[in-house]
């Protein structure tokens, strides 16, 4: 994914009231685009996030990294200034604007002061509206993204993830690099960019989040001014795909003297009834902390790793359950072992209600810390839109942990956890991993 970003002018760091005092207001403008507000007049700043749902999952065949290269390109001039009277105007303003791509979303931030409201919209109107897509900042950025592509195939991490997904979404866009291929982004041209904008930057499929010193009425004009040149609709959303994961090692023979595992399962939806139990036992078996069973069981009793985890990852077309681990060639494949073993365990004998407590406190005391700017905030905002929730559930999360029940969870393990389902990819020299 390109993220790119001007100078970043107070970050995401001004504060906020406690989140249970959060209060978001739904606003449609006059040209009919929603977003959510949380006003907080005490600075003269606003937050704003923006997603255009499809990301680049939306490629057109054959022009894979086409969205991810237009992305990266957004800032670099639109309207009648070129890339550096953008990068000028920007710094000038004391303005923020951060563009950014992946399979779910193109994704837009902007932090500006209250003071340079209207020169900051109109500003990433053009950016939005009116790039200029110019010839040498194509060739400049299309240089960047494939210098990254050939970092990442020397990058361990990245093909485990490459050769995870390649097995578990075949030719789905989930299944391919969202910023293309060497030969697909070298072939990529002008035209192939603005039809990638035409297809992604549309009203119909979009979120905006807003933070700080904007009245409702405000930001409705800066909806409609933003948003409103912008086609309705573009190309259509990809399918969703279930995840062919099936129990096993793939080995990628890779030349170092330590091996990454990736390691994945089918997942649960985030609006399933479950979801939050999930969460729960996600957090006893591997979410992180240094009290999770892979933890305790790989690092500590044994010092096969650093670090292990695992994470639920649902996704706008897909669900899956995902981990990683990494360790020394000759060790690598006791710690494959004992991540199964407590995979069983796990589902098998379940979690003790000391686990779950312990779990919940962890969830239920972190959640505020997350509302600590109003960029996260906005972001936060932009999330709930993505994945269904209501304004409410800000208030009500909390408690939605705390109802849930040691059956629950207990319910939970057996019918999500798979062990014989579980799949490790493993990229490096590891001894006695033997691929299925």
């Amino acid at each position: 994914m390109i993220r790119f970003a001007t100078a970043l002018f107070l970050g995401a760091a001004v504060a906020m009231p406690a989140y249970a005092e959060v209060d978001i207001q739904t606003v449609t403008s006059d040209g009919g685009v929603t977003a959510w507000l949380v006003e907080e007049h005490s600075l003269p700043f606003v937050a704003l996030e923006i997603a255009f749902l499809g990301g680049t999952s939306l490629d057109v065949e054959g022009k894979r990294g086409a969205v991810n290269l237009m992305t990266g390109l957004l800032e670099e001039g639109s309207g009648g200034l070129d890339a550096r009277e953008f990068a000028r105007a920007t710094e000038t303003l004391a303005t923020s604007f951060g563009f950014g791509s992946d399979p779910e979303a193109v994704t837009v931030s902007a932090r500006f002061l209250t003071e340079n409201f209207n020169e900051s919209v109109a500003l990433l109107r053009d950016a939005l509206q009116k790039p200029r897509f110019d010839d040498a900042d194509i060739e400049r950025v299309r240089a960047q993204v494939l210098s990254g592509l050939a970092f990442d195939a020397k990058d361990p991490n990245e093909i485990a993830a490459k050769t995870f997904a390649k097995m578990a979404y075949g030719n789905h866009p989930y299944g391919t690099v969202e910023s293309g291929t060497t030969e697909s982004v070298a072939s990529l041209t002008r035209d192939d960019l603005v039809e990638a904008h035409r297809n992604t930057l549309v009203r119909d499929r979009v979120l905006v989040g807003a933070v700080g010193d904007i009245t409702p009425e405000q930001l409705g004009t800066l909806l409609d001014t933003l948003l409103g040149g912008l086609p309705q609709s573009g190309a259509p959303m990809p399918p969703k795909v279930e995840p062919q994961i099936e129990g096993g090692i793939t080995v990628v023979d890779f030349d170092t003297p330590q091996s990454v595992a990736l390691f994945g399962q089918r997942g649960i939806a985030v609006d399933d009834d479950d979801y939050f139990a999930a969460v729960l036992l996600n957090q006893i078996l591997g979410g992180g902390s240094f009290e999770s069973r892979l933890m305790q069981e790989v690092r500590e009793k044994r010092g096969l790793t650093y670090g292990v985890y695992s994470y639920l990852f649902p996704r706008d077309l897909a669900n899956a359950y995902m981990g990683s681990v990494s360790s020394a060639n000759d060790r690598i494949g006791e710690a494959i072992s004992v991540i199964k073993d407590q995979w069983r365990l796990a589902a098998e004998e379940s979690v003790s209600a000391k686990e779950l407590e312990d779990a919940k406190t962890y969830l239920t005391g972190a959640y505020p810390l997350r509302f600590d700017g109003n960029g996260t905030i906005a972001g936060i905002l932009v999330g709930m839109q993505t994945i269904g929730l209501s304004p409410e559930y800000v208030k009500t999360r909390n408690e939605r942990v705390e109802r849930v029940t040691l059956e629950d969870v207990q319910r939970v393990a057996g019918e999500l956890l798979d062990p014989d389902g579980l799949h490790f990819v493993v990229v490096g020299k590891p001894e006695g991993v033997v691929a299925d």
